[in-house]
């Protein structure tokens, strides 16, 4: 950009902002009225508070235009199925008797109705409910929320622009409904769906939309000539519809590659496209195609995902050449702000030289509103934004924290060899039995147990001051010891300690690493009411001192029974932290991998007969092309063997991973070369069996039984048939009986009760087997 710039005035936006509140108070409202503490008014009014002041927020901070629709009781796909009136027949009388109930047994499950199964929303941490359609499907419109929501921001006077899932990316996001054809494919209900959409999208323009934002993330995956033949037709349909507000197409996450085309020809309005990482591909991309003569083109040129600060500079530029390539050119971040924090300036313990290079949800829509400024009026009308700007960046690029010598040097020496054990996997297998001395169809859990009040507020007495270490760490020595005592009297066959030590599966880690840093308010949501704090990687990694032996060895001397060492792998460290972005993820995992391999040669040498290794993110961070996923799986595998090279061929190295499409990672699943997998299943009736079952898997297995996302308590005979149709993909000797994922979100009433149930299940089916 020059300094001085002749551009209509730029509009500065977001596609979403979080929703939990400064002080998660939606999370608070939700439970309370699970709980029976909060009424519905109640729950209704704090959900339009925090609306109202996040839309205040946004213009407060200089943007001209804000989004509505985007804020969810759970998640945004769900409210699409209630939308379009994809209620799956199991919950339609619940919504009948009462919406907001119904809403949430779809989510949620009851005694007797399982949920909506759940998985993640691309390549993100955020999970979202999937949808169930059939042959039999019908759509029908429900413009309510969008409506209602739309004429609470107009009613402030604000500039308002409804976003809603796209219909495409909804039908490619949907899956079978339980009973109907595996082969079935939901695109092909796209000419019954399109109708619904002119609906809703003709009660906001009545409502007084002005423009809709439809999201099309899906098309940024490889697509075949028939799904972008979809979205020829969805476009071409609804851009042609009469007296339609004008309509906005967006995509996120990557390149948008064959479908650019496709959208850039659609007679629509205007394009939201993400110039971010991978995503920069679009530009050259766009002037391939043309760009868009006469129509608005969102840049996304904010990173929404990350929390670094916004190379302002390097963005304007951007900017300044999309100028030319449409009509009218506006800014926004790449993607909602759902995934990064509300607030960098209520981290009041990080250290002044860092929080320069921070920016969370309010300081990216600064960032925003700053670009735009300079993209309309020239640089010189933010030339001390911009010299701020550079003082941070080379902050950053400056600064002793982000690099170690000798943590570079050590991860320089890894060889190939260090990434392989030492034995092939059918001579350990023959190990670990001798030692273990295992049943057939060994029982398990993933590895927390609840968090209960008393844990939060002993840890939260311990941060004040009110109790001393000895006194707190008196607290978890008698929660382990009844960890320990009621896994034995229950009857499971490898045992964890429960972790009650542990806030957080990334942040405990992150917070005995050096490089890594922690928030207090860095609060982002994972599903629902679940919110997690991603610690933030802004340097090199090591370890310096054990982090798990204490708490593993004495829970392995309150028994007999083998009690698992439990860690978080090196991908899951960095898919759930904010990671570094200055140099390549492959060296970053290395580091972390070769810390973790410290501590899992340090259980071994305390005793530790099973140590696991968890890696949930490994399928979520799989790059959403094709052509990107062979380098990436090849440092994220390597990376998980060099945390478990080492150790003897009679140590069993279990891992976990969960809510993901499993089938795309199975090869890399086998190269992890873990002893043993357990993995999410329940809700996914056991698919992940019959995709091991399909690629040949030849190690152990552990499809979970339990769903444990759900507060329902799985009877004997659901865990037993659940186990028997695992039964007919891998080999008994070969399978385990475990839960879907850790325990720790769940009551101790509901978690006794199925872990019971869960073994009386594998005992049941023992006994069939020994007698078949």
């Amino acid at each position: 950009m020059t300094a001085k710039s002749a551009t209509a005035a730029a509009c500065a936006t977001v596609y979403g902002y979080p929703r939990q509140g400064q002080h998660r108070e939606l999370k608070k409202a939700i439970e309370g009225y699970w709980k029976g503490r909060v009424d519905a008014d109640t729950l209704r009014t704090t959900a339009a508070g925090l609306r109202r002041t996040n839309w205040l927020q946004l213009t407060g901070a200089g943007l001209h235009e804000v989004p509505t629709g985007d804020f969810s009781y759970y998640d945004h796909v769900l409210d699409t199925s209630v939308m379009v009136g994809a209620i799956p027949a199991r919950h339609r009388a619940a919504v009948e008797a009462d919406a907001l109930d119904g809403y949430f047994a779809m989510a949620r499950g009851t005694q007797d109705v399982a949920p909506l199964e759940m998985t993640k929303w691309f390549d993100t941490n955020y999970h979202y409910l999937v949808p169930e359609l059939g042959p039999d499907t019908v759509f029908a419109a429900d413009s309510t929320k969008q409506v209602c929501e739309l004429r609470e921001a107009l009613a402030l006077g604000l500039t308002a622009r409804p976003v809603l899932v796209g219909p495409v990316t909804y039908l490619l996001l949907a899956k079978p409904a339980p009973g109907v054809a595996a082969d079935f494919d939901p695109l092909t209900l796209l000419d019954r769906l399109l109708p619904v959409y002119a609906e809703v999208v003709a009660d906001l323009r009545a409502a007084g939309a002005e423009w809709v934002q439809l999201d099309e993330p899906a098309l940024v995956q490889d697509r075949t000539p028939a799904e972008l033949n979809a979205a020829t037709r969805a476009y071409r349909d609804l851009g042609r519809l009469p007296d339609r507000p004008k309509l906005l197409v967006a995509s996120y996450f990557d390149r948008l590659g064959d479908a650019l085309p496709v959208l850039a020809k659609a007679p629509v309005d205007g394009l939201a496209l993400d110039f971010t990482g991978a995503a920069a591909a679009n530009l050259d991309a766009l002037a391939a195609v043309g760009g868009l003569p006469g129509r608005r083109l969102v840049a996304g040129v904010v990173d929404g995902r990350n929390i670094w600060v916004n190379d302002l500079a390097e963005s304007l530029a951007t900017l300044g050449t999309l100028l030319g390539l449409a009509g009218r050119v506006d800014v926004a971040a790449s993607c909602s702000l759902l995934h990064v924090p509300l607030d960098a300036t209520a981290e009041r313990d990080i250290e002044p030289q860092v929080a320069r290079w921070l920016a969370f949800a309010r300081q990216k829509t600064a960032e925003i509103a700053v670009l735009a400024k300079g993209l309309t009026g020239g640089t010189d009308t933010i030339a001390a934004e911009l010299a701020a700007n550079r003082a941070d960046l080379a902050s950053r690029a400056t600064s002793p924290i982000t690099r170690d010598p000798a943590v570079r040097a050590r991860a320089a020496a890894v060889t190939d060899a260090d990434a392989r054990r030492s034995q092939p996997y059918t001579e350990r297998a023959a190990a670990q039995r001798a030692r273990l001395r295992l049943p057939l169809l060994p029982t398990t859990t993933i590895g927390s147990f609840p968090q209960t009040s008393d844990l939060r507020t002993a840890r939260a007495d311990l941060r004040a001051g009110r109790i001393d270490s000895a006194g707190y760490e008196e607290r978890i020595r008698a929660e382990i010891g009844e960890v320990i005592s009621f896994q034995e009297k229950t009857g499971l066959d490898v045992l964890v300690h429960g972790e009650p030590e542990r806030n957080d599966m990334v942040q405990y880690f992150a917070e005995q690493l050096t490089g890594y840093l922690t928030t207090q308010h860095g609060w982002v949501q994972s599903y629902g009411t679940r919110y997690v704090r991603p610690p933030v990687l802004a340097g090199d990694i090591s370890r310096p001192e054990p982090m798990t032996v204490r708490w593993t060895t004495y829970a392995q001397s309150l028994t007999p029974k083998p009690v698992k060492g439990m860690l978080t792998g090196p991908v899951t460290m960095l898919a759930w932290s904010f990671v570094r972005d200055d140099q390549p993820l492959g060296d970053t995992a290395r580091q972390v991998a070769l810390a973790l391999r410290d501590e899992v040669d340090d259980l071994e040498s305390a005793g530790s007969s099973v140590i696991q290794v968890d890696e949930p993110a490994l399928r979520e961070t799989l790059p959403l092309r094709a052509a990107d996923r062979p380098a990436y799986l090849a440092w994220a595998t390597e990376a998980f063997r060099l945390s478990t090279g080492g150790v003897r061929a009679d140590t069993q190295i279990h891992t976990h991973m969960c809510y993901a499409e499993f089938g795309d990672i199975v090869r890399a699943i086998d190269d992890l070369d873990a002893d043993v997998i357990s993995l999410e299943a329940a809700r996914s009736h056991m698919q992940v069996a019959r995709e091991l079952a399909g690629h040949g898997y030849p190690r152990e297995a552990g499809p979970g039984v339990y769903d444990i996302h759900s507060p329902r308590v799985p009877s004997t005979g659901e865990a037993a048939a659940l186990l028997r149709k695992g039964l007919e993909a891998i080999p008994a000797e070969r399978l385990w009986v475990n839960p879907d994922c850790g325990l720790k979100t769940r009551g101790w009433p509901e978690t006794r009760a199925s872990l019971e149930n869960l073994v009386t299940a594998a005992r049941t089916v023992r006994t069939e087997l020994s007698a078949s």
